[in-house]
């Protein structure tokens, strides 16, 4: 783990080009996707997460869910196509717990729809995760902030 202006960043995860969502690969190849610090620090206090039903296709780029605040709404976005498993009920039950901690806290657990190392291709990990994802948070001048 290491952090950036108060934002945290987890190297051993994957994450989309512009830092807004991770992915962790789990056992059997299925990949649980979540928020990560800066997106949870923009969207604000949670309020409601809903994800789509389980069973249905999702094209790369399309959400997996959608998350609301008292001002906005926005989309969790899909980094490769897929298949929707399951949501996380203690999330939808619970929504603060993504701004308490975004990391423990997935969203979505997906399949992909093409083998797991071509969708993971295009996801950012490690020491290249890091460095992208703190120097996304010294360009947007962005301070993390937990609930």
């Amino acid at each position: 783990m290491a952090t950036c202006n108060g934002c945290e960043v987890r190297p051993e995860l994957y994450y989309d080009a512009e830092f807004q969502i991770w992915a962790r690969v789990e056992q059997g190849g299925a990949v649980s996707i979540g928020m990560t610090d800066i997106s949870q620090t923009r969207a604000g206090k949670i309020m409601h997460v809903r994800v789509r039903r389980p069973g249905s296709l999702r094209p790369c780029g399309k959400p997996v869910a959608t998350v609301e605040t008292g001002k906005w709404a926005g989309p969790v976005p899909n980094p490769f196509d897929c298949v929707i498993e399951a949501a996380n009920e203690a999330v939808l039950d619970d929504p603060l717990r993504i701004n308490r901690d975004p990391y423990a806290e997935w969203i979505a657990r997906v399949r992909p729809s093409v083998p797991l190392e071509q969708a993971l291709a295009g996801l950012v990990t490690g020491a290249a995760a890091e460095a992208g994802f703190c120097e996304r948070c010294r360009t947007d001048k962005m301070e993390c902030k937990r609930a």
